[in-house]
């Protein structure tokens, strides 16, 4: 309670009636699978362009993450997380810079030893004419020539090849107190600390590691200029144990397990490129019904045929959390133009997150044009479907003067009430914001008052989905209903700090089957 000593007007702001809730993204994708380059924990990209600057372009053809991320944005997708997954035995390239100092690159893998490192003195001097700091600049080149001789790129703009990427940090200097501290400017470990920044806005290529016990003011010798060395094992296979990412010994984690921290909460679509390993599957489906509000997106074999499309025969899981497409489609190579087979689900994300910016997640992300999408592996007939789309295969087909089309809208759900992706899909999506948007009641008084407050914060959300289109009914009480009092509470709940608020919801289902009746009417006389 406020005190009033003296007597006078007092101002006070009071909290009264329902906070709103905003609605949580539901289009944010993470994609995992093998990349040129790159760190392994996830890092957000926007663009295809955004991609290759800290991934890399297409390096291998069996290698489908850079087509997926591609087809997600061509689609329509805005933002997705990238996943980088490296067999556990990878090693990362580094290069010691004398004292306490090393770079290393950004990731594990061969890549890091054609990573050009070089540290000299800052551009900018001090009213003494010295250098204020120092400068790192890094390039990298996807491949060497035959008969490659180093060169210095940032001294030498001539000779080819030139750099695929290249990176310079000025004056950086040695003071924590400078916004131009090397450790704010540029990736930076302390291995003192234990600490780390790496953030979107600095290097894709490199990190600087300080060692334990640096003198004071101590900063990295210069370096004319040389290769990272030691990365290696890029042509280790990858297991399920990379994708699941959670690792017993000193190892950072990757994958599913990093995919877990809470800086990534608001991804809401997981999905990697090309892999049917029903070990990686089975893990990927456990995650996202484990952390409920995650949907999976589930790809054929290349070479499966119509016969053995049923992905519960596969993938031997039952699951409203996932959904399953088919077949490969062929697209123009974003690297060489030629025309190549990759799996669908990167296109079919991007379809995804189209339909929910222009519709919303309510409506089914089918009858969707696949952008980009030129041919398909297999050309599906009526009769196909007749067999498919009752064992939850979405397929994607070829219709004539109406281009390619997804054309299926199930989850790999044997539970009627379950079996479309965008029921699963909404109530992920109400729940989640309902989630986040209530975390203000948590240790408030559990009486009347709060009860019907929370009820009022969560009518007025549904309220807004309802005109919207996401809930059926012409009506608000058959589109929704909220309880939150003493007919779901018992006085043990209460006694126990529990507040319960049941909510039913009738979701729009879509109109799978268009059935038009026509008859002869004779316009006889009827008796």
């Amino acid at each position: 309670m406020p005190e009033y000593l003296h007597p006078g007007v007092y101002i006070e702001e009071i909290e009264r009636g329902p906070r709103p809730i905003e609605g949580v993204p539901t289009s944010t994708a993470a994609f995992l699978g093998e990349a040129e380059r790159g760190p392994t924990m996830p890092v957000l990209v926007t663009s295809y362009k955004d991609y290759q600057r800290w991934f890399g372009n297409v390096f291998d053809r069996s290698k489908f993450l850079p087509y997926a991320v591609n087809g997600f944005f061509e689609n329509g997708g805005k933002r997705a997380y990238i996943a980088r997954i490296v067999a556990r035995a990878a090693l990362t390239a580094e290069l010691p810079l004398g004292g306490v100092f090393t770079i290393r690159a950004s990731g594990p893998g061969s890549w890091g030893n054609r990573v050009f490192a070089k540290i000299v003195d800052s551009t900018t001097t001090g009213k003494d004419q010295k250098p204020v700091g120092f400068r790192i600049q890094l390039a990298y080149w996807s491949k060497f020539p035959d008969g490659f001789a180093l060169f210095d790129p940032f001294a030498d703009r001539r000779t080819l090849p030139r750099p695929t990427q290249m990176e310079d940090f000025d004056d950086l200097v040695t003071d924590e107190h400078s916004p131009d501290f090397y450790g704010k400017r540029i990736p930076f470990i302390d291995l003192e600390k234990g600490n780390a920044n790496q953030g979107p806005s600095t290097s894709a290529l490199g990190v600087l590691v300080r060692g334990a016990n640096p003198p004071d003011g101590a900063k990295p010798a210069n370096n004319p200029g040389s290769l990272l060395t030691g990365g290696d094992a890029n042509d280790l296979s990858v297991s399920a144990a990379d994708f699941n990412g959670q690792f017993d010994d000193a190892l950072p984690d990757q994958g599913l397990e990093a995919l877990k921290l809470d800086q990534y909460r608001e991804v809401a679509l997981v999905y990697a490129p090309g892999i049917t390993d029903k070990d990686t599957v089975s893990d990927i489906i456990t995650h996202c019904e484990d952390l409920r509000f995650r949907f999976a997106v589930l790809d054929s074999d290349k070479a499966e045929t119509v016969n053995d499309a049923d992905p519960r025969f596969k993938l031997q899981t039952d699951t409203s959390y996932a959904a399953y497409y088919y077949p490969w489609i062929a697209i123009s190579d974003p690297k060489t133009g030629a025309q190549t087979l990759v799996p669908p689900g990167g296109h079919v994300l991007g379809v995804y997150a189209r339909s929910d910016s222009e519709r919303g997640v309510f409506k089914a992300p089918a009858n969707e044009i696949v952008r980009g999408a030129l041919d398909l592996a297999y050309k599906l007939k009526d009769n196909d479907q007749d067999v498919l789309n009752p064992l939850g295969v979405n397929l994607i087909r070829s219709f004539p003067d109406r281009g390619i089309r997804i054309w299926g809208a199930r989850t790999i759900t044997s539970d009627a009430l379950w079996k479309y992706v965008n029921v699963r899909r909404l109530f992920i999506f109400l729940e989640h914001s309902i989630y986040d948007g209530t975390q203000w009641v948590v240790f408030e008084p559990n009486d009347p008052r709060l009860w019907a407050r929370v009820t009022d914060t969560i009518r007025i959300f549904l309220r807004a989905q309802w005109r919207l289109g996401a809930l059926f009914g012409r009506t608000e009480e058959q589109a929704f209903f909220i309880t939150c009092d003493e007919r779901v509470m018992s006085q043990d709940d209460i006694l126990n700090g529990r507040l319960v608020c049941e909510i039913g919801i009738a979701p729009v289902r879509p109109a799978e089957f268009v059935i038009f009746r026509i008859f002869q009417n004779t316009a006889e006389a009827q008796s």
